[in-house]
């Protein structure tokens, strides 16, 4: 069952990034057209990173269909950590694209000439492009809480979302004030917004591929709360990883009273370690190597 239900999800994710890149795609050259008949470096830049976010959502969708491949001898953990690969291109894409930005914005704001800004076709472009974000963000919202994958491509959509939100406010100050250079400083906010989002994907991004425990899990407690369990005598050797995002999976040595281990009880303890990390940590994958009292100053030892 369990199987089954990540595989729905799976194909869920990706009709939904299917949707998000369509709608994306179609406005990128409305927004183009826009730029360029406004005069507006504001909307250029909002295309373009519409348009890395139409890269963003492709690389996931792909990454996405290569995720969904079942594990074999050689990938026994599967293809699932394929979903950080994608997200980490998408970070690389987001910081080189608000440097460009950045550089663009500077210059007409502070070296080239003035030039003329059409406000009210700023407006009614970057409407277009607010709607679109707003639409595509509710189609990814649930999907992004599970795969890091689709976060990476969400947060890129809110990161234009609120780019068309200045490009707006930027045509209302070119429009009330005839300050033209309102439209380079709001390209340079677009570009200070891409990079926090993107440092803060590309350092999830890190922690999963350097096998990090997952933010917010504390090993400590965990072995704690292990500890507390009847027939246990302590817990070592404690490994907490990701696959990718909402996927830990933990291993640990569990010493175990002699006592247990005589009535045959290891079964009836493993099942209940393992339904107690589902239940109290949210892990699902779990594995545990029962030794008797003794054993681990044996594996000390060989270390």
């Amino acid at each position: 069952m369990h199987v089954h239900a990540h595989e729905k999800q799976g194909g869920d994710d990706r009709r939904l990034l299917g949707i998000a890149l369509g709608i994306t795609l179609s406005v990128v050259g409305l927004q183009v057209v826009g730029g360029l008949v406004a005069g507006s470096l504001a909307l250029l830049a909002d295309a373009a990173h519409m348009l890395t976010d139409a890269t963003a959502l492709g690389v996931a969708l792909i990454a996405q269909s290569i995720a969904r491949r079942p594990a074999d001898d050689r990938r026994t953990f599967g293809y699932r950590r394929f979903e950080v690969f994608g997200a980490m291109i998408n970070a690389v894409l987001a910081i080189a694209l608000s440097g460009g930005i950045a550089v663009a914005a500077v210059g007409r704001l502070f070296f080239a000439a003035p030039s003329e800004v059409h406000g009210g076709t700023m407006i009614m472009f970057a409407v277009i492009g607010l709607a679109a974000n707003v639409l595509t963000l509710w189609l990814l919202a649930r999907a992004q809480r599970r795969s890091i994958n689709v976060r990476g491509a969400y947060l890129e959509v809110l990161g234009d979302a609120i780019g068309s939100a200045v490009v707006i406010l930027a045509a209302v100050v070119v429009l009330a004030t005839g300050w033209d250079r309102a439209d380079a400083a709001a390209s340079l906010l677009i570009a200070a917004f891409i990079l926090p989002r993107a440092w803060v994907l590309m350092r999830e991004g890190l922690a999963v591929l350097t096998e990090s425990a997952p933010q917010g899990m504390s090993v400590a407690e965990i072995r704690d709360h292990l500890r507390a369990a009847p027939g246990v005598v302590d817990v070592h050797d404690v490994h907490v990883w990701q696959l990718t995002r909402g996927a830990p999976v933990f291993s640990a040595h569990v010493v175990v009273d002699k006592d247990v281990l005589d009535r045959g009880g290891s079964a009836a303890l493993l099942t209940s370690l393992q339904d107690c990390l589902a239940d109290h940590f949210d892990v699902a994958h779990s594995t545990f190597q029962l030794e008797a009292v003794g054993h681990e100053d044996r594996d000390e030892a060989h270390c």
